[in-house]
């Protein structure tokens, strides 16, 4: 029996593919036309390469829910991101995603 996947969940990832290549170019480009006058920016690169990096995060997260069909995935409670059913902590606000009560649950027998 097959899962339905969210179209709206494949368009996000596209729109994130997207987004990533176009941030991966912009950083790429940056540091080459610094380079090309020697007067490199480390602020402006680390600011591109910070956005670039929050993009992956996003787009790994995005891709796990679908790798995993949603089973156990979920949305962060404090902001509200996507999340895989492995992730322990929030990519965009680092959040536990641990459950409150996970501390106080009795053991299964």
């Amino acid at each position: 029996m097959s899962e339905r996947v969210d179209p709206q969940l494949l368009a996000k990832r596209d729109r994130l593919i997207e987004r990533f290549t176009a941030l991966q170019l912009d950083l790429g480009g940056a540091y080459y036309e610094m380079a090309i006058r020697d007067h490199i920016r480390p602020e402006v690169l680390l600011r591109k390469a910070a956005e670039l990096q929050r993009v992956d995060a996003e787009l790994r997260e995005v891709q796990e829910v679908l790798r995993t069909g949603q089973r156990g995935g979920g949305t962060c409670s404090s902001c509200g991101a996507l999340h895989g059913d492995t992730a322990s902590f929030c990519w965009q606000c680092g959040a536990s995603l641990q459950p409150a009560c996970a501390a106080t649950a009795a053991p299964s027998a």
